[in-house]
C-alpha cells in the first residue's frame, strides 16, 4: 500500500482539470533523460488512454537508447517545429510542467510557456519550485517524477488506466533516475509500485538491456579514453574528476547520450565517495557538469555554491561558464572547502 505523498487538495485539482479538459500539452526540461521522458510519455499515454488529445514537446534532442520508448516517435521537438508546438501550448487547456521546477530549464520554450493561458500543473522531485503554476506537486524525497506520476495516476484512482506502454515509460524514468536503482531507492515503495508496473506485463530486463546495453562502438572507445587518459583521482579528499573536450567527443564520433553514466564510474573504487564530470556542451558555450556521491556527501551543496546548479543529495547537476582549466581549478576549490564533510563521509 503506497503511502499518500501527494496532498489530496492537489489531486483533486488536477483531476478536475484533467477531466474538463479535451487538449492537453506535456513538456519538459532541455536535454530530456530517461525521467523527463519516462514521466512525460507515462502520462501521456495514460490520457491517451482517457481519449485526450494531448502531445508532449520537448526543446531539443534526447539520446538515441530512449528512442525505443513507446511514444516517443510522436513527441515535439521544439528547436525543429517551433511554430507548431508554439500553436498546441497557446491552445492547450492544461499544461503539464514535469520534472523541472523553473521556467529557464526548458530554454527557448520558456516564453510560450509562461504566457500560455492553459492552467498549468507542475510534477517535479527537484527543491525549490518557482511558483509560476496553478498547481504545484514537488516531492524532493521521492525518487523520479516517474515515481510521482504513477502516484498522482493511482491517487485519481486510475491505475486501470496505466497501459503496458505507460508502464514501461513510467518504469524507465524510475530506473534512469536512481541509476539502476543504485542509489536514492532505498525507499520500499519503490520496489512495491515496481510490482504494480510488472502485474502492467512489462519486462523489466529488456527495458534496462535497452537503455543501458544499446550503445555504439564510439561510446565504448570514448569510455576506455575517458577513464585512461581523462580521470585524475584525488584519494586524500575521497574524490575524482573527469572531463571531456568538444574535440574529443568529436574524435569519437559521439552522439547525445553517449556520456550517460561516465559520471558514475569514479565511484566504483574502492574509497571514493565523490565524483565529478565535466563536458563541453557541442551546442552551447559552457560547459555541463554532472556530480555524484554516495553515502552522506551533499553534492547538491558543492553544484549550487560553485556550478550554478542543484539537485539532490547524491545526484546533482549544474553549469560552468568559462574554461575547462578554470572549472577544473573550480572544482579543486570546491574539495578543499569540503574537505570535512568528504574525509567524515
Amino acid at each position: 500500500m503506497l503511502s499518500k505523498v501527494i496532498l489530496q487538495a492537489n489531486i483533486d485539482k488536477v483531476e478536475t482539470y484533467f477531466n474538463r479538459a479535451e487538449r492537453l500539452v506535456i513538456v519538459t526540461h532541455v536535454s530530456p533523460d530517461g525521467d523527463a521522458l519516462g514521466s512525460s510519455l507515462g502520462l501521456f499515454h495514460f490520457l491517451a488512454e482517457q481519449g485526450k488529445d494531448v502531445r508532449v514537446i520537448v526543446p531539443n534532442a534526447f539520446p538515441d537508447f530512449l528512442r525505443w520508448m513507446p511514444g516517443s516517435k510522436d513527441i515535439v521537438r521544439y528547436d525543429k517545429y517551433k511554430e507548431f508546438a508554439d500553436r498546441l501550448i497557446a491552445e492547450a487547456e492544461v499544461i503539464c510542467c514535469l520534472d523541472f521546477n523553473a521556467l529557464s530549464r526548458i530554454d527557448a520554450m520558456a516564453d510560450a510557456v509562461r504566457q500560455a493561458a492553459g492552467r498549468k500543473v507542475m510534477v517535479d522531485h527537484h527543491l525549490n519550485p518557482e511558483p509560476f503554476c496553478k498547481v504545484t506537486i514537488s516531492h524532493p524525497e521521492i525518487s523520479s517524477t516517474s515515481e510521482l506520476i504513477f502516484r498522482l495516476i493511482c491517487r485519481m484512482g486510475c491505475f486501470d488506466d496505466i497501459t503496458r506502454e505507460g508502464a514501461e515509460c513510467i518504469y524507465t524514468g524510475m530506473m534512469t533516475d536512481t541509476g539502476g536503482f543504485t542509489y536514492n531507492s532505498n525507499d520500499r515503495q519503490i520496489y512495491f509500485i515496481i510490482g504494480e508496473l510488472l502485474s502492467k506485463g512489462i519486462d523489466k530486463d529488456e527495458i534496462y538491456r535497452k537503455v543501458f546495453n544499446t550503445y555504439s562502438e564510439g561510446r565504448l572507445r570514448l569510455m576506455g579514453y575517458m577513464l585512461y587518459e581523462k580521470m585524475q583521482v584525488f584519494p586524500q579528499f575521497r574524490s575524482a574528476l573527469i572531463w571531456l573536450t568538444k574535440e574529443e567527443q568529436g574524435r569519437f564520433h559521439s552522439v547525445k547520450g553517449d556520456t550517460e553514466g561516465f559520471v558514475n564510474m569514479p565511484l566504483q573504487m574502492k574509497g571514493i565517495c565523490f565524483s565529478v564530470f565535466f563536458r563541453e556542451d557541442t551546442e552551447k558555450k559552457m560547459i555541463k557538469v554532472s556530480l555524484r556521491s554516495v553515502g552522506a556527501f551533499p553534492c547538491n551543496r558543492v553544484a549550487e555554491e560553485f556550478f550554478n546548479g542543484g539537485g539532490h543529495l547524491n545526484a546533482s547537476g549544474g553549469e560552468f561558464y568559462g574554461t575547462m582549466d578554470e572549472a577544473i581549478a573550480l572544482f579543486k576549490q570546491a574539495l578543499v572547502k569540503y574537505e570535512a564533510d568528504l574525509l567524515k563521509n
